[in-house]
């Protein structure tokens, strides 16, 4: 196996990867993400942001996480290639730079680097908002989230179905509700957009009471508009549950075996693995 695709199996942590340095190399990624997220939070409390000691700590943890993720990035960038589904050559490294994994690992180093540049402390201000990327990046090691992206991505059809049905409801039931209550609120139901509003604090059962009917037709309606939001809701949220624990069954009757010829390890429930030699063997 050659160094390139011995990187791209520790990154990617594939089940190749899952062991010896590569596990401790993932698991030293994970924490960093995870100590980033808590640096990011202390340092909106006023008393640790303005303590120089705390802010120098802080300081150099960034520079630090910075340059493991730097690197990390340009590690990737150069191994990409060994992905079947990526071609190899500069095509294949731009493909996934465009990606939706490696614009979130770009946008969790681009704020340090864009600010070294200005000095506009407003636009420091807004690019330490795209620090939070950085949590984004724990999803690559969460296998439960990877699962849920697996259900969903299985069963995007039928979700795509129920939410449309939902958003079709939403604005059925907030133009019903403007003319009902429009002469009697005219400043909170002025209009069907900010009618909207109502219509998903109400479907979603949140009811924050800042915009409700006085009318006894409007309090009916909004009543059936309520019952109908905890029906429609729920069947998302069944068409999820019930994907992921088919998925959880799934994955617990997989098994792997491993390539005598490229070491490659095998979901024997996929299509059948055949090894084909490349230029660089």
């Amino acid at each position: 196996m050659t160094f390139r695709k011995r990187v791209y199996h520790t990154l990617e942590f594939s089940a190749l990867g899952r062991r010896g340095l590569s596990l401790y190399i993932n698991v030293a990624l994970v924490s960093i993400i995870f100590f980033n997220s808590v640096a990011i939070i202390l340092h909106t409390v006023p008393e640790i942001r303005n303590n120089r000691l705390y802010e120098r700590v802080f300081q150099d943890f960034e520079i630090i996480s910075v340059g493991i993720f730097t690197i990390e990035y340009f590690l990737r960038i150069w191994s990409c290639v060994e992905n079947p589904a990526i071609k190899s050559g500069w095509r294949g490294r731009l493909s996934y730079i465009f990606s939706f994994w490696a614009i979130i690992d770009f946008l969790g180093i681009f704020p340090f680097y864009f600010t070294l540049l200005t000095s506009d402390f407003g636009i420091i201000r807004i690019l330490r908002v795209f620090r939070l990327f950085r949590l984004f990046r724990a999803t690559r090691y969460a296998h439960a989230l990877k699962l849920i992206r697996t259900v969903i991505l299985e069963h995007k059809e039928e979700l795509l179905l129920c939410f449309s049905f939902i958003f079709f409801t939403l604005f059925i039931s907030s133009s019903v509700m403007y003319y009902l209550e429009h002469s009697i609120q005219p400043t909170k139901f002025s209009s069907i957009p900010a009618t909207l509003w109502w219509g998903v604090i109400t479907m979603t059962t949140t009811g924050y009471g800042d915009m409700y009917p006085m009318t006894p037709v409007g309090k009916f309606f909004g009543g059936v508009v309520l019952v109908l939001g905890i029906a429609l809701f729920a069947l998302p949220t069944g068409i999820i549950a019930s994907g992921f624990m088919e998925q959880i069954r799934r994955d617990k009757g997989r098994k792997y075996i491993q390539c005598p010829h490229c070491n490659e390890w095998i979901d024997l429930q996929k299509v059948e693995h055949v090894h084909k030699p490349t230029e660089k063997e």
